[in-house]
């Protein structure tokens, strides 16, 4: 199955396995690193005497080793005035964001002047030093509705977390999704930098016409052999999904595009504008590092886009159904990744089934882990807000009503304020394995988006 990846990628470490894809270089984000501190030759916090330059070296080297996707340009300020604050905005006015560390307290307005900028900025606490200027400036920024988080903590894990969102913020410049069967929405393109575009069916459909045989064929084969188990499909189903993952491949790399999403109900449903369920192929790009989302949904491909590049690992779309006796929502679609944490994790069983609803084509059931955190959310650039919930993996239901992969979660919070959001969100959910509330917070304080939290 791992042969079966059609473009490099490269590591780079906020998460284990992180990964961003692309078929030619990889820029970097570029971000000024503000590193602010007072005299150590007067009595201040820490104290009297403090190594300040050698506290800065530590932080650099480890910004250098944990944010390898991330050009940091440093500069080092004893000069706490808004006016510093304007002169070191006004020396590299290109860059992404700013990444303001309080090495001790200085005081003043630069920090405010650097997070009034209207760029990303991520504050952090040099603890037992910084901690009174951090403290205020944040809560001010923060409440003034600025681009801007916050770390405070021992453990420069969490730093880096922050910080590597800069990364996930220039990978979405960088990044392409296709459209195909459906018109691309540009305000996503407005919101997030990502380009979106349409492709049309005949474009897929010559594609898909223009597949060598034999090399559907060698896919399928891998596809089967890797199934715990296959039950309605033909293998010559399977090798039609076979033959439009590959086209869907060639389409991606012709227009050296991250991510596709397709109107395959739409298209199936109304005749041969699309002739094969994409849900298998789906499901390889998925393991494979890249994005492919049903339904011509870009809202959920965005959202897949967004984490991928942020955590590593792939999205689930579902359409939930909620059971308030076992205090389950269950996320129920026809595709479901079998690597859940990433290409470079374990992969889990999967079955080969029809698509559910008119029992037709070639679909997977994932069986994914149980008894791991969930977070389930969706990000909408319209209302510049992030809809979020969690909750444990409890069981894969083996029911043959609805689709084929039915993850059950028990919910984390309360399951009656899980019903209350829906006509202003819409059905489609898209879960990924792990607690990523963290991540996704820091990410949406630097979008300047809300997060919702629906339970």
């Amino acid at each position: 199955m791992a042969g079966l990846s059609f473009l490099p990628y490269l590591n780079i470490s906020a998460f284990d396995n992180r990964i961003f894809f692309s078929g030619g270089s990889v820029t970097k984000a570029r971000v000024k690193a503000i590193f602010a501190y007072p005299t150590p030759d007067e009595p201040n916090w820490p104290n009297i005497g403090y190594d300040f330059d050698g506290k800065i070296g530590e932080i650099r080297g480890l910004l250098s080793e944990k944010c390898p996707g991330i050009e940091f340009i440093p500069v080092s300020t004893m000069d706490g005035s808004a006016e510093n604050g304007k002169k070191i905005l006004n020396e590299d006015p290109d860059v992404e964001g700013y990444a303001v560390f309080h090495v001790g307290c200085l005081w003043g307005d630069l920090t405010e002047t650097i997070a009034s900028s209207g760029k990303p900025t991520v504050l952090v606490d040099h603890l037992y030093a910084g901690s009174g200027e951090f403290l205020t400036s944040y809560a001010a920024m923060k409440r003034a509705g600025h681009k801007v988080t916050g770390v405070s903590s021992s453990d420069f894990d969490d730093v880096a977390e922050a910080v590597n969102c800069f990364d996930c913020l220039h990978k979405l410049k960088e990044s392409t999704i296709l459209v195909v069967g459906s018109k691309a929405d540009e305000q996503i393109t407005n919101v997030y930098g990502t380009r979106l575009l349409d492709v049309s069916f005949e474009e897929m459909n010559n594609a898909y016409h223009n597949i060598d045989p034999g090399e559907a064929k060698e896919v399928a084969a891998g596809w089967i052999d890797g199934a715990e188990k296959v039950i309605e499909p033909t293998e010559a189903e399977i090798v039609k999904s076979a033959s439009i993952y590959l086209a869907m491949k060639n389409l991606m790399q012709k227009h050296n595009a991250h991510a596709i999403t397709i109107n395959c109900l739409g298209g199936i449903y109304s005749g041969n504008l699309v002739e094969a369920y994409p849900c298998l192929g789906f499901m390889q790009l998925d393991n494979d590092g890249y994005v492919g989302a049903c339904e011509a949904d870009q809202r959920s491909a965005m959202t897949k886009l967004i984490m991928t590049c942020l955590a590593g690992r792939p999205g689930f779309i579902s359409d939930p159904v909620i059971d308030t006796s076992k205090n389950q929502i269950i996320y129920a679609h026809c595709i479901g990744p079998t690597r859940v944490y990433g290409p470079d994790g374990p992969s889990n069983p999967y079955h080969i089934r029809s698509h559910s609803e008119d029992r037709k084509g070639a679909c997977n059931r994932s069986l994914m882990p149980l008894g791991e955190m969930v977070t389930t959310l969706q990000f909408d650039h319209l209302k510049k807000q992030v809809i979020f919930h969690q909750g444990k993996s409890a069981e894969n239901v083996d029911e043959d009503m609805a689709c084929r992969t039915k993850l059950a979660v028990e919910v984390k919070g309360d399951i009656s304020k899980l019903l209350n959001y829906w006509d202003q969100w819409g059905w489609h959910r898209v879960s990924f394995f792990g607690d990523l509330k963290e991540p996704v917070s820091h990410l949406a304080s630097l979008m300047g988006f809300q997060v919702l939290e629906e339970a």
